[in-house]
Parts: C-alpha cells; structure tokens; sequence
C-alpha cells in the first residue's frame, strides 16, 4: 500500500525583527496545515537574520534555550493544533558562553522529541560561524515522529557526505537541510549535493534556502528550496531564486523501499576498509 506523506518547507525573507518573523512562519504552518501537511521545517536560524555575515557580540542574544526555551514552547502549541511535525532551526544556548547552531523537532502531538547540533562549522567571508557557535555534539540523530523516521543536517554540513550517511545508516527516511546560502559562493552545488545525498543514501532530502540580501551584508540568498527523491529528482520543481514561498509535496515514501531493492548500496559497504578515513 502506498504510503503519501505530505511535507513542506519554506524559504523566507527577513523581516527586521524577531517577532515578526515568528508571527510569519506561524502564519505559514497554518497555510500548509490547511493544504493537508504533516511534516514541515524552516530555514537555518529561522527567526533572526543571518548575523554570521559580521562578528558582533550583540548577537548572542538571539539564543535561547532549547526546549525550555519561548520559541520551542510556542511551536509546541502549533504543532498540536496543526497535528504536523516541525522541525525548527534556532541558536541555542546551553549556558551563557556555550551556543550552537540546532535544530528542534516537534511532534505531532506537541511533545519536544530532541535536537540536533550542527556539526561542521564554517569561517569564510560571508559565513563568520566560528564566532557564534560551537561544534554539534550531539552525533546524527534520526527521530521516530508521526511521519516516519527524521534526521536533520545543516546548511555548511551538507558538504560532508559523512554525516548523510551516518543519518541513513541510523534509519532515516526524510533528512531536512535547513540552509544560509548565498548566490555566487556554492550556488553551483545546490541542486547537486543534496540530489546526489538522496540517490546515494536512498532517502527523501528537504533543503530549505533563505531569500533576498540582508541589511547585515551582501549575502544574496537565492532560495531554490525543494524535495529530492531517493531516486535522486526533484519532487516537482524547486522554489523560486528570489521570492518568499510555501513549498509542499506529496512524497511517496514506497520509493525508499524501491531504490533499496534497486540499490544494495548499504549492503554493498565496506566498513572493515574505511578505517584509515578516520586516522587521516
């Protein structure tokens, strides 16, 4: 039997303030909750700007604590009323000094199911995060929820095949990559890297873009948010390059079981000889 699972992620530009880019994304759960949508994931830092274009101090006060914090708190209330899964990407702080890029998953029924912790941390122009978070500790952590079995990776992670495959390995069936990525810099692996991350570890993938150019600096977030299937395609056709939008696609998650049959790609590795990658 067929199983449809209706997903969506949205790209969003900045607003200005901290509020109402809450009150925006609450707005769009709820237009995606009244198409029929289960699952749905914002952007990297989805209620701030994207500050690591500069180093300043000040902004270490857009982090909170994740889940005892206001906004994981809010969202649990949203998604119960919605009975959707979310996936938040917010700055976390653990204590005062020690902040990371993460991301809360929600379930359908509001309970808080954990987090993850971006891995691998940039430091070039446009993209200063060294400055503003600690490496993830968290491992690669896949969540049971209402939908199925998700993982979450993050913007500058997805460089890293790694991580994909430990996400696929721990049984995930739909990965988000809730992303900060400019025009010019690596615009020429968007639609490359995720796909191949999909077809390779025979999964769906969600990557979610921002939008537009920040007061902060001249990052040109060009969106392009959209599903890849396991077989490695888009799910229909990505988001605009330039404009604020609600993506949502019905993802057949029989396809998972198909590529696998099709590909023995996890039968197939050879753990005993990648030893050496991790000596290196």
């Amino acid at each position: 039997m067929t199983q449809i699972i209706r997903a969506a992620i949205v790209q969003v530009a900045w607003t200005g303030d901290q509020e109402s880019m809450i009150e925006r994304h609450e707005k769009y759960v709820a237009e995606a909750a009244a198409a029929g949508t289960r699952v749905m994931c914002f952007q990297e830092l989805f209620y701030g700007p994207y500050f690591c274009q500069v180093q300043e101090a000040e902004y270490y006060s857009y982090a909170e604590a994740i889940p005892d914090g206001p906004t994981t708190k809010r969202f649990q209330e949203i998604a119960a009323k919605h009975a959707m899964v979310l996936v938040l990407p917010m700055y976390e702080q653990e204590q005062p000094g020690v902040l990371y890029n993460t991301a809360a998953v929600i379930d359908a029924d509001g309970r808080y199911l954990g987090k993850y912790r971006k891995t691998h941390i940039p430091q070039v122009k446009g993209f200063l995060e060294k400055f503003y978070f600690r490496p993830g500790n968290l491992g690669f952590p896949v969540f049971d929820t209402a939908v199925g079995r998700v993982g979450v990776y993050i913007c500058y992670d997805r460089h890293f095949p790694e991580g994909w495959r430990a996400l696929g390995l721990n049984g995930a069936q739909l990965v988000f990559n809730p992303s900060a990525t400019s025009r010019g810099l690596s615009s020429y692996l968007w639609k490359l890297e995720q796909t191949a991350s999909a077809a390779a570890n025979m999964y769906f993938v969600g990557a979610i873009n921002r939008v537009g150019v920040e007061p902060l600096g001249d990052n040109d977030f060009y969106g392009t948010s959209y599903f890849a299937s396991p077989h490695g395609q888009f799910v229909d056709d990505p988001a605009s390059d330039q404009q604020e939008e609600l993506v949502i696609r019905d993802l057949d998650m029989a396809m998972i079981d198909e590529a696998r049959a099709q590909w023995a790609f996890y039968r197939d590795r050879r753990p005993d000889m990648y030893g050496p990658l991790t000596e290196a």
